[in-house]
């Protein structure tokens, strides 16, 4: 949300004596900007992700000095606390503006520093801003270049060595991302931790160290050295040329297939099921199956598990950087997963008793079904014994679906790496088995098949219930095809997955991880869709009892 300027601001600017040059210093200053001017202003921004809870006091943690020839810019750590006693660390780049210096109408507030008039404005809507960053980052010469707290990193593929234009990409999110010269993105994190965000450590590493050529090249990135430890402020990393991500690209996909029911006169009933984790080559696939969905589809999810074998086996093949070394399961693991997982489990039934009442049809049924089996479900959590597992854990993607993937023609390139968003960062550093993500993927195709439906409802001239019964033989033959290929590449490239028991293990308990997570984001959200992940659940329960 845009804070436009107006006549009312011109006649009521804040007012310091202090100048812009030493605003940091002055504790006037820093008060009234971080209740009056910031409490204001932060709430309405998207990358703002405390709007769930209520605003106590904003306080600056700390500040640091960048300047260009014309302008001097700060960079501004926040630690927001709220009522509900938890706090979230935030970065905004601050800038002071004339009216006749604006690149922007989006500003913070109108305020008067020391005698004159202006504006407070997020640095990164000023163009003399984002190219004082790049060229920041170009002229680290490969070091990590310090300019006081600041420490900027030019990678080993960057190769644009003069700044040409800069524009914001698409709508701000959770973080802000630029472009550069129409062939760089400069994603500015605006939720900071004290620690390396994993999305530049893993970029990084997998450009740096593996060579991996499928998720675009790191060139660079900011942050800040504290005495605390180090915080990523930016990363920047190639534009690959893409047509959309793969949820959109599956979506449409799945429409044409459920078209092909009526075009081609199809009797869902007469469709070859198969049971849930069953390899498959693709000229497996049933002619049937083949006739209704086409083979491009199942070329499609081999080279997308062919991808995501090749991730795993590049984030687990090196054995000096600790960091990024294999490892097996212990004690310590189990305990963690544990404890993570019943608390998890017990938030997840808790807001299903509460919401119980939005639900009806199949998703009241497989909800009462789900809360009949629930010591059955919490069995399966704790029943975790590290002690049987022979496969090996690694740095994983961690929130790993369709919409991290970016179509680039036949072929997928595979991002942002942060983990998953309701995980600290200490847990999303922890090593985990590569099927988690292979289980992420699975959830996205469930979902990609069920949106369809939902989203498409007076399209296909099928009773829902029927369409579901397609869904779910659809879904079996991608996961079937993609399990396959995954465990195929994997293996070849010495990535201890385990044998077949232990990995149709390991994918039913992340598979049935994901699902109750989900759960608690539907009922919330939209509780219409609370039926997806619960018939994910019911689907791994029914492979559960068949074992």
């Amino acid at each position: 949300m845009d804070t436009k300027i107006n006549e009312d601001e011109f006649i009521n600017p804040y007012v310091f004596k202090t100048d812009w040059k030493t605003a940091f210093e002055d504790e006037d200053f820093v008060k009234v900007f971080s209740s009056d001017i910031l409490e204001n202003y932060i709430i309405n921004k998207r990358w703002y992700g405390g709007k769930a809870s209520t605003l106590k006091y904003i306080e600056v943690v700390d500040w640091f000095k960048i300047t260009s020839k014309k302008n001097t810019y700060y960079g501004v750590l926040l630690e927001v606390n709220f009522k509900e006693a938890f706090y979230q660390h935030y970065f905004m780049p601050i800038s002071f503006m004339s009216e006749d210096e604006l690149d922007t109408n989006t500003i913070i507030a109108p305020v008067k520093m020391g005698g004159q008039e202006g504006f407070l404005v997020d640095a990164l809507h000023q163009e003399d801003f984002r190219k004082l960053l790049f060229d920041k980052i170009v002229t680290s010469g490969g070091k990590d270049e310090k300019d006081g707290k600041v420490k900027f990193h030019k990678g080993e593929k960057l190769e644009d060595k003069e700044y040409k234009s800069s524009k914001f990409m698409g709508v701000e999110q959770s973080n802000t991302s630029i472009i550069y010269n129409g062939s760089l993105v400069l994603k500015i994190f605006r939720r900071i931790y004290i620690s390396m965000n994993p999305d530049y450590e893993i970029s990084r590493f997998l450009t740096e160290t593996m060579d991996f050529q499928h998720s675009p090249a790191y060139t660079g990135s900011i942050s800040v050295v504290l005495s605390e430890g180090n915080i990523t402020l930016g990363l920047m990393q190639e534009l690959v040329p893409n047509q959309g991500d793969a949820w959109q690209f599956m979506l449409e996909e799945v429409d044409r297939i459920f078209d092909n029911l009526k075009h081609k006169k199809i009797k869902i009933a007469k469709l070859p099921d198969i049971e849930l984790f069953k390899r498959l080559k693709i000229n497996e696939v049933p002619h049937e199956i083949i006739d209704w969905a086409g083979l491009s589809i199942f070329l499609r999810i081999h080279t997308l598990a062919t991808r995501t074998a090749e991730m795993h086996i590049a984030l687990g093949g090196d054995i000096r950087d600790t960091a990024f070394t294999p490892t097996t399961y212990n004690g310590d693991y189990t305990v963690w997963l544990k404890n993570r997982l019943t608390y998890q489990f017990q938030n997840r039934l808790n807001i299903l008793e509460n919401n119980l009442h939005k639900l009806d049809g199949l998703a009241l049924e497989l909800a009462n079904q789900f809360l009949d089996n629930k010591k059955e479900i919490r069995k399966i959590f704790l029943d975790f014994d590290w002690t049987k597992m022979k496969s090996e854990r690694i740095r994983i993607h961690g929130d790993y679906h369709l919409g991290q993937v970016l179509v680039n023609g036949d072929d997928f390139y595979l991002l942002d790496f942060e983990g998953e968003p309701e995980s600290t960062i200490r847990d999303r550093k922890v090593k985990q088995p590569p099927l988690k993500d292979v289980a992420g993927m699975f959830r996205s195709f469930h979902y990609s098949i069920y949106a369809t439906i939902f989203n498409n409802k007076d399209k296909y001239p099928f009773e829902q219930k029927e369409l579901f019964q397609a869904g779910e033989i659809l879904f079996k033959y991608f996961v079937g095809v993609f399990l396959q290929t995954y465990t195929e590449v994997a293996q070849g490239g010495n990535l201890n997955i385990g044998y077949r028991k232990e990995i149709d293990f390991l994918l039913k308990y992340c598979i049935l991880e994901k699902a109750v997570y989900e759960l608690g984001y539907e009922l919330n959200s939209r509780p219409r869709w609370a039926v997806i992940p619960l018939t994910g659940i019911a689907s791994i329960m029914e492979f559960e009892a068949k074992v």
